[in-house]
């Protein structure tokens, strides 16, 4: 089975890290610190589960790097495509992070800090002219890094679809949605729960659903909601944001938050996101 295969390396501190989560996140399945003579092993027992692989090797296992050029030679004649990611950043930037998060470099010993990044480059140079891709990380901040590990590998139009969207419609009665980034309190809207005939229905029902919908106030909300949309959700992709949680609340989460939390998928489907909703309360008295 053809794969797309990329190897995640370089310098310590310089933000492999950032770069595997971030390919995890666009699907990718990704193990850390592999021993590299171990991976066209990995490859052969994984089978076809796992179509995109990211694999992060440094300098942790810098006794199997020596034999990088076989290694890399059994994975391409297995038909897989494969990608070297070499992160590197300045010395003055690795030193700061490391001072920074009190992280102690892993090659460090009684000549300190600089010594061992010096040190690290020269174990790391053959897996660096390797590279297909270098990244220098100075000056980046992590969603800046973020994006551009998305942009090398995946391309530009597929990182900009990455943003998973998930709506969720709940009541407030049983609490605030945990992780939700924005919150709508759509109570103000007239509740069918005071409708006899749609009291016991939900937001899914057309009639409860028109019965929101309908309604001025609504028109005017999801018209000034739209538009806040528009102008977040490519700001939010931009940062390298890769999931929003958008919360509807309204009484008991079964009429007004749903019908609501329906009506706005089609337009978030149309923004090239990834779209999931969620109905919490739904089937709470």
């Amino acid at each position: 089975m053809k794969r797309q295969l990329v190897i995640i390396t370089g310098l310590s501190g310089s933000g492999k890290s950032t770069g595997a989560r971030a390919l995890e996140d666009a699907g990718f399945f990704v193990i850390d610190n592999l021993p590299l003579v171990m991976l066209p092993d990995f490859l052969a027992l994984t089978g076809h589960g796992y179509p995109k692989v990211a694999a992060v090797v440094d300098a942790r296992s810098s006794d199997f790097l020596g034999d990088c050029h076989e290694v890399l030679r059994r994975i391409k004649a297995e038909g897989h495509d494969v990608d070297i990611l070499f992160f590197e950043a300045s010395d003055h930037d690795l030193i700061k992070r490391f001072s920074e998060t009190r992280r102690r470099h892993p090659l460090v010993k009684q000549e300190g800090t600089l010594a061992a990044i010096g040190h690290e480059r020269e174990v790391m140079s053959e897996l660096r002219r390797l590279a297909t891709i270098i990244l220098d990380s100075s000056g980046l901040s992590v969603h800046q890094l973020r994006q551009r590990v998305l942009v090398c590998v995946l391309g530009t139009e597929d990182s900009e679809g990455q943003l998973q969207v998930q709506v969720q419609s709940f009541g407030f009665r049983n609490g605030l949605p945990l992780g939700a980034d924005l919150v709508f309190d759509v109570r103000f809207l007239d509740n069918p729960h005071f409708v006899e005939e749609l009291r016991p229905k939900t937001g899914l029902d057309p009639a409860v659903s028109s019965f929101v919908l309908s309604q001025p106030d609504y028109k005017t909300f999801i018209v000034k909601l739209k538009d806040l949309l528009f102008f977040l959700l490519p700001r939010y992709r931009q940062e390298g944001k890769a999931s929003l949680t958008i919360g509807i609340g309204c009484t008991g989460g079964c009429h007004r938050s749903v019908a609501i939390a329906e009506d706005l998928r089609p337009y978030l489907l149309g923004t090239g996101s990834v779209v999931q909703v969620k109905h919490r309360d739904i089937v709470k008295d």
